[in-house]
């Protein structure tokens, strides 16, 4: 035997035989040798030698076999991709080198880039194996060795590109919301875990309960996954996938008994389904009428001429309650404002509010000999007319008193206070005085002398100051006062005083040949 490449030799008697090329007979006195170069595949087979001499012949026959590494294998096939796995899969090589396939070696890649990565050092016996800790959402590929007692094979081209995901897990909070004698409403919650495959959307189906004696069944179907029964027994509830988390079943029998399921969908496939463990009874139940007044309806609404009304009040009842909206006793004109009623609510919307709108409403739901009944209060406030009959009361020093009565438009709200204002007749600028002022009198104090003055009031509500103001017919004239000076008159008086020692004469004691002076003081008028 001999390797590829390498020559091989086969020792025989002397013969006469003469060749040429890579396969050849070279001669010697004592014997010939018969060389093949480079063995190849196709030089495997049966040779005879033949020796002859004058009294006979021999042969020989000799069985060459040419061994080598093996083909490399097929691209691997990819299954069963999981969240960080996958199921690879592989044939045999096509020629095994002659020799008996030992094993394999697989390798792994991510697809951006060149570095190979050996997933197995013990070579592999099996055609599958399973390959772990890849990272959900990035492309991989896979290619395999074969490996036999001369060596390892050339690598297999790589596998189709994959990407490691897993379904989503199941739907969770899956409910019941309401039910009627044709429809049942579903909803539910996004899965807990959705993976790198994003989420597709929802398939929603039911079965019906003949099918199945209790939920153990169902969880028994589709452990086993069986598509026959699963096919047979659970009907899509919606055409095609839905991406919302609710959903209103239509068109059902009444009186069904129903299951219901919830499955997530993305590019790995289905996720385990969310099921309704008890069966739902598709049949209308009565509920009695109930209006949940919303807290800021409990008191009276208050809203300015020109604004929107959007009042939505909701309510439960089964079957679908009648609605009666109400104002002051009369059944509620459609053509003044807009109402719209649904399931579980009604709605009052006014584009824009007047006055005439003010009032006390009423909403009463019926189903047969069963009511509820609320109130609303609805105010519409304006701005309020201007203050009436303003006069100057009076006018002194540096002062005027000022009088008026209230509007005879209140705008449908309190009247909150006053606001006074000042102008000087020369330049006519208006100065605010007092603000939020409550009474219908008041005083305007510091007032320049010599000059006239306007007055004017504007009446407030909540909506603000009136449009207009009451303004005083004629100016009020601070007059100057005289500057003329009288002295006073004074009696004269008698200055005489009779005189009188203030400081008398003192004793005295002198030395002799000394001087001395004795002093005293006196006061009198006339001197």
């Amino acid at each position: 035997m001999s390797h590829t490449d390498c020559s091989f030799y086969i020792h025989c008697p002397q013969l006469l035989f003469e060749s040429e090329g890579r396969v050849r007979v070279e001669k010697h006195e004592d014997h010939c040798v018969f060389i093949i170069e480079g063995a190849e595949k196709e030089d495997e087979g049966v040779y005879r030698v033949i020796v002859k001499n004058p009294v006979g012949e021999d042969k020989a026959d000799i069985t060459v076999k040419v061994i080598d590494v093996p083909d490399p294998p097929e691209a691997p096939k990819i299954s069963n991709i999981g969240e960080d796995y996958c199921t690879v899969q592989w044939q045999p090589p096509t020629y095994d080198g002659g020799q008996p396939v030992l094993g394999y070696i697989l390798e792994r890649k991510k697809k951006k880039s060149y570095r190979w990565m050996r997933l197995n050092f013990d070579l592999l016996k099996e055609l599958t194996y399973e390959a772990k800790r890849m990272i959900e959402g990035v492309v991989y590929e896979m290619r395999i060795y074969a490996v036999n007692s001369i060596g390892m094979s050339r690598p297999s081209p790589a596998s189709q590109p994959f990407m490691p995901i897993a379904p989503p897990s199941e739907p969770t909070h899956f409910t019941v919301e309401d039910v009627s004698d044709t429809t049942v409403a579903l909803k539910w919650r996004p899965p807990e875990r959705i993976g790198a495959g994003g989420l597709d959307g929802y398939i929603v189906e039911y079965c019906k309960d003949g099918y199945k004696a209790s939920v153990w069944k169902i969880n028994k179907l589709l452990q086993y996954k069986n598509p026959v029964l699963a096919a047979a027994e659970w009907t899509p509830a919606l055409p095609g996938l839905t991406e919302r988390t609710s959903a209103l079943i239509k068109d059902l029998v009444t009186g069904d008994k129903l299951y219901f399921r919830v499955k997530a969908i993305n590019l790995a496939g289905e996720s385990g389904a969310a099921i309704i463990k008890e069966p739902i009874t598709v049949q209308e139940i009565m509920q009695r009428p109930k209006i949940w007044l919303p807290r800021h309806l409990r008191q009276t609404l208050v809203k300015k001429v020109g604004e929107t009304i959007n009042i939505m009040i909701p309510f439960q009842g089964k079957p679908r309650p009648k609605i009666i909206w109400m104002k002051d006793g009369q059944t509620l004109d459609s053509k003044d404002v807009g109402i719209r009623n649904s399931n579980t609510d009604t709605i009052l919307f006014i584009r824009k509010a007047e006055l005439h709108h003010s009032g006390g409403y009423e909403v009463t739901l019926q189903i047969e000999n069963m009511t509820d009944t609320v109130a609303i209060t609805i105010q519409i406030i304006d701005k309020p007319g201007p203050p009436q009959n303003i006069k100057l009361a009076d006018v002194w020093g540096f002062n005027v008193a000022l009088e008026w009565t209230p509007p005879q438009d209140d705008g449908n709200a309190q009247i909150l206070g006053y606001t006074v204002q000042k102008a000087d007749k020369k330049t006519m600028e208006w100065y605010t005085v007092y603000d939020h002022y409550r009474r219908t009198n008041c005083v305007v104090s510091d007032l320049i002398m010599g000059n006239e003055y306007f007055f004017r009031v504007f009446s407030e509500n909540l909506c603000g100051l009136s449009e207009t103001a009451a303004t005083t017919k004629n100016p009020a004239y601070i007059q100057k006062t005289g500057t003329t000076y009288k002295p006073p008159s004074y009696k004269e008086h008698d200055f005489s005083e009779p005189p009188k020692f203030t400081h008398p004469l003192v004793n005295r004691s002198v030395i002799a040949g000394y001087n001395t002076t004795l002093s005293c003081a006196v006061r009198g008028i006339p001197k």
